[in-house]
């Protein structure tokens, strides 16, 4: 339940961060959630997340 409530705040606060910023907080947001349903490793997730958002923003932004 932490995680659910931690990843809606991420995604709140996309709409005041740049793209890359954002980026990771929406791969943040959507790793944390995906591993925590997958066996309870939703920080694990959200580094992911962050990682894979934050290269794919740079890329869309070229």
């Amino acid at each position: 339940m932490r995680s659910l409530i931690l990843s809606v705040a991420a995604l709140a606060l996309v709409g005041s961060v740049n793209v890359a910023s954002a980026g990771c907080l929406t791969g943040a947001a959507a790793g944390g959630v995906a591993g925590h349903m997958a066996g309870h490793h939703g920080l694990l997730g959200a580094a992911a997340g962050c990682a894979v958002g934050h290269h794919m923003a740079k890329k869309k932004g070229k």
